[in-house]
């Protein structure tokens, strides 16, 4: 019966802004190579920092890139949504770039994210919400959970800033709240089936 459990999420959703880049330092390399997950990462970002993907590529066992249009999400890569442009996951599981109005100050928006990958994913997601200083994401986080998936905050006292995940946890009954290194075990248990 166990066998039923193994590799029922496709994808990880992280979520952040002000403070997530430290965690998902510490969280990709420890990634197992055989998971067989798509991460995705949607992060507040400017312009500037446009050598996100090669530094996360750098600490990572996982091949890591940033999004584009109409690509299909593949098991083993991590994707990270492009600055200024909302990312949006289609029903036949690929990425589409989105320019409209910002959402919560925020493009990319972590909720619009969210919200489109349960729509295509359902209960298959993974979604954790990291450090940042706005609500972006609590929405999008209650989407995931409505559709079946899971929902982790990070523990907002161990968060750079506490606001994002606040928020999260108390507008909604988050799976579970976790450090850094309770969410990297969370992870491996629900995508391999097994700790």
């Amino acid at each position: 019966m166990e066998e039923a459990i193994i590799n029922r999420y496709e994808v990880l959703m992280i979520g952040g802004s002000a403070g997530s880049l430290e965690v998902l330092l510490q969280v990709l390399p420890q990634l197992k190579e055989d998971l067989s997950l798509a991460v995705i990462i949607i992060l507040h970002r400017k312009n500037a920092e446009s050598q996100l993907a090669e530094l996360l590529g750098d600490i990572s066992p996982w091949s890591v890139k940033e999004a584009e249009e109409k690509e299909k999400i593949l098991p083993g890569t991590v994707y990270i949504a492009p600055a200024d442009y909302h990312l949006l996951i289609e029903k036949d599981k690929t990425f589409s770039l989105d320019y409209s109005e910002k959402i919560n100050y925020s493009r990319p928006s972590i909720d619009a994210s969210f919200e489109t990958a349960a729509e295509a994913y359902g209960k298959a997601v993974i979604a954790i919400l990291l450090s940042g200083a706005n609500a972006d994401g609590s929405a999008g986080l209650e989407k995931i959970k409505q559709a079946g998936g899971v929902t982790i905050a990070q523990n907002p006292e161990e968060a750079s800033v506490s606001y994002m995940p606040q928020q999260a946890i108390d507008n909604l009954a988050v799976d579970y709240i976790a450090g850094t290194q309770q969410m990297i075990e969370i992870i491996h248990q629900f995508s391999a089936g097994k700790s």
